[in-house]
């Protein structure tokens, strides 16, 4: 299978001569040898895993260029082979590879970076570089908790749009359900007086208050300490004559 895809499609010099078919082809042929890649690693082949990903990678370089994100795909992949058959040298170049280009394109705060960090701070630790182990691994926690802590504010924000939609649409209780999701997400994130939670209280206190709910209304107004446009005005009950 292989050679048939080597002698079908001719790998030439630079990507600039090749067509949109050709590039097409090529990357095809460049997946099913990673494909090829993970199977041998899984059964173990680490020869035949080195040789598929070597061809992934002479292909991937010459139609996406060196500092593609699925270019690092298969530096990471060979780095691991390397790394299991206990060629440090070799695993720790390639691993490194993938981290640099994963930086620069996604940033720190993505889960392929982190993955790199990972797999460079189990690489330390058999080569015995418990401190270097250590460093790289904190790193990946952090970016973890950074990638939770993105995952947390954009699911409050979706709570806090879902609730204004409701309020539109005056469905009050559901409009203060996902206001209160939120706020539980943005207290635990930003804190009590956070501009954030602060608006959070806001509409919530407003909300409440146009429900007629003023004890749980005033409530909240409380907690709007900071910058706080809103007072609410106490509800006087007077007694018919």
């Amino acid at each position: 299978m292989t050679g048939c895809l080597e002698k079908s499609i001719p790998m030439q010099s630079s990507s600039k001569n090749l067509s949109t078919v050709q590039r097409k082809l090529l990357l095809q042929a460049a997946n099913s040898f990673n494909n090829q890649g993970v199977k041998a690693y899984k059964q173990k082949d680490y020869e035949s895993a080195i040789n598929y990903y070597l061809k992934a990678i002479k292909i991937k370089e010459r139609v996406l260029g060196e500092k593609s994100l699925n270019t690092a795909t298969s530096y990471n992949n060979l780095g691991l082979v390397y790394k299991r058959k206990g060629d440090n040298g070799k695993a720790l170049a390639y691993i490194s590879q993938a981290l640099k280009i994963r930086e620069s394109i996604l940033g720190r705060a993505d889960s392929r970076t982190a993955e790199s960090y990972n797999n460079l701070g189990t690489l330390y630790a058999n080569m015995g570089e418990t401190e270097r182990a250590i460093d790289f691994t904190q790193k990946t926690v952090e970016i973890k908790e950074e990638i939770i802590r993105n995952e947390k504010i954009g699911t409050a924000v979706s709570y806090s749009n879902l609730a204004v939609l409701y309020e539109e649409d005056g469905a009050y209780q559901k409009a203060i359900k996902n206001y209160l999701k939120a706020l539980s997400i943005n207290e635990d994130v930003w804190g009590k007086n956070h501009r954030v939670t602060q608006q959070n209280y806001k509409n919530i206190a407003l909300l409440y208050y146009t429900m007629g709910k003023y004890k749980e209304a005033q409530k909240y107004a409380k907690l709007a300490q900071q910058d706080s446009e809103i007072e609410l005005e106490d509800i006087t009950v007077r007694t018919k004559k």
